[in-house]
C-alpha cells in the first residue's frame, strides 16, 4: 500500500497545530464520532503555554509510544493512540483521530492505522490489538476491517449517543492472523 502519510513521534513543531484542533476549533466534527467514549478535551492552559510546556512522550510497551501524529506533506493531521486493555494477556487498543473533515475518506486514515498496526505487531510481541467504537461510526469500522481486524463482539443498545441507542462494537486482530496477511516471519523464524 502506498503510503499516504507518516506516522512520527509527538514533536513541538506540530503541538500549536494539536492545540488548535483540541480547544480552538469551534466545530469540533471529529469529536462527535469519538461517539459515548471520551468528553471534549479541556485544559487550563493558554496556548502559549501548552506549546512551551516540556514534551514528555509516554511509551505503554517497549517501543511503543503512547501516542503519534499523523502527517501529510509537513500538514498535521491528526493521532494514534494506544493503552492496554490486559498487560497479562498482551492486549491493546489502538485508535485514531483525523482532526480536519477536508482529510476524510482519502485513504489518509487507512495509511496511518495500517502503519500503526504494522509498528505495532513489528516493534513489540503483542498477541493482539483491537478497537472499541460505537455501531454509528460505520467509518471506523470499515477502517478496521481496511487493516484485517474482525468484529469479536457486538452489545445491543449499550451506547447512547444524541438521545439514541447504538450498539458497542469491539473489532480485533491476533497476531497469528497479521502475520499471514503481511506474510510476515516472526524474530524467531
Amino acid at each position: 500500500m502506498f503510503n499516504k502519510v507518516s506516522i512520527i513521534l509527538p514533536n513541538k513543531e506540530f503541538i500549536a497545530d494539536l492545540y488548535f484542533w483540541l480547544f480552538e476549533d469551534e466545530v469540533q466534527e471529529s469529536s462527535k464520532w469519538n461517539g459515548p467514549y471520551y468528553a471534549r478535551p479541556t485544559t487550563e492552559l493558554t496556548k502559549e503555554e501548552y506549546v512551551n510546556k516540556p514534551l514528555n512522550i509516554e511509551y505503554v510497551y517497549q517501543c511503543i509510544p503512547k501516542s503519534m501524529y499523523i502527517i501529510h506533506e509537513g500538514q498535521f493531521l491528526g493521532t494514534l493512540h494506544a493503552n492496554w486493555v490486559s498487560e497479562e494477556t498482551n492486549w491493546m487498543e489502538i485508535g485514531i483521530v483525523i482532526f480536519n473533515p477536508e482529510y476524510w475518506s482519502g485513504g489518509y486514515g487507512t495509511s496511518a492505522f495500517q502503519q500503526w498496526v504494522d509498528y505495532i505487531f513489528n516493534n513489540s510481541d503483542l498477541h493482539r490489538i483491537g478497537i472499541s467504537t460505537w455501531s454509528g461510526n460505520v467509518r471506523m469500522m470499515k477502517l478496521a476491517e481496511k487493516v484485517g481486524m474482525m468484529e469479536e463482539a457486538r452489545i445491543r443498545d449499550a451506547r447512547i449517543v444524541d438521545g439514541k441507542y447504538y450498539d458497542a462494537i469491539k473489532m480485533g486482530m491476533l497476531r497469528s492472523e497479521w502475520e499471514v496477511q503481511n506474510d510476515h516471519k516472526t524474530c524467531d523464524n
